[in-house]
């Protein structure tokens, strides 16, 4: 089957005076207009493509991968309005449409907007949509405390920065966890750092290394993460602190500590243990 706005691998079938006609397994045909056709060539060569509807509504094959495929997420620029919509660059010569139904503000040429493309039940046309948030669902999530995630940076809030998880779900970056630029559309690794009542997900930038530390470093990381990033223990506290806290023993949790200090991922101090 051809899949309208995916990546297609085909074979070709014929030549014509337009370009080559490509099949895939079965027997579907999809024309390759001359522009993208390779110099050299020999037919059941097998090429992959780009496949869209073209003005007429025809499906029509590209060697040219855009810059956004069928359900994903991409920053693109507006390169007109017209009474019916705008018309986004995605990287081929026929533009990307997004209705004004379509659009969370009204867009105007030159601006960048973060989208999602889909497939119209009605036009089968590939279509965008600035709405993002409703094809995200956390209703169920496919993700869990300290997981390591793919980020796009959605929008702005009072709080912090929304952001797309795997996407797939919503999630939020709170301010304190921002220590650099980040700007709408930028493409970022983050790690789940904690999931609320209503499946919200807390996300913080880069990766804590979890995974690769002993499990009571591992224990001592999630308690930081739970406690604000500030545990009152010291390797001067009394073992049944650390032990009630930690349910460890004190010389494990030393060595814990130092294993965690010398990654530089725990600060400590007099009066604590703190989370870089």
């Amino acid at each position: 089957m051809i899949h309208l706005g995916q990546k297609n691998t085909l074979e070709i079938l014929r030549e014509s005076d337009h370009g080559v006609y490509l099949i895939d397994d079965e027997d579907n045909e999809v024309l390759l207009p001359n522009r993208y056709v390779p110099d050299s060539f020999k037919i059941y060569d097998k090429l992959e493509v780009f496949v869209y509807l073209d003005n007429e509504e025809r499906p029509v094959a590209s060697t040219d991968m855009p810059y956004i495929m069928l359900n994903d997420f991409a920053l693109l620029r507006c390169n007109q309005v017209t009474d019916y919509g705008a018309f986004l660059d995605w990287g081929l010569v026929k533009e990307l449409f997004c209705p004004f139904k379509e659009q969370a503000f009204k867009m105007k040429p030159g601006g960048w907007y973060l989208v999602y493309c889909y497939l119209d039940d009605k036009t089968n046309r590939l279509v965008a949509s600035s709405k993002t948030n409703r094809f995200l669902d956390n209703s169920e999530l496919t993700v869990d405390q300290f997981d390591e995630v793919e980020l796009i940076v959605s929008h702005p809030s009072d709080i912090g920065m929304n952001v797309i998880v795997n996407k797939i779900h919503a999630g939020l970056i709170y301010k304190d966890d921002i220590f650099s630029d980040i700007s709408v559309g930028d493409k970022l690794k983050g790690v789940v750092k904690k999931v609320r009542p209503g499946n919200k997900l807390d996300i913080s930038l880069g990766q804590i290394g979890y995974r690769n530390i002993e499990p009571n470093a591992e224990r001592i990381m999630h308690e930081l993460h739970d406690n604000s990033g500030f545990l009152n223990l010291t390797d001067k506290s009394e073992p049944e602190a650390i032990k009630v806290q930690l349910q460890m023993s004190k010389k494990n949790f030393k060595k814990a500590i130092g294993t965690l200090y010398k990654q530089r991922m725990i600060e400590l101090k007099p009066d604590g243990i703190y989370l870089v």
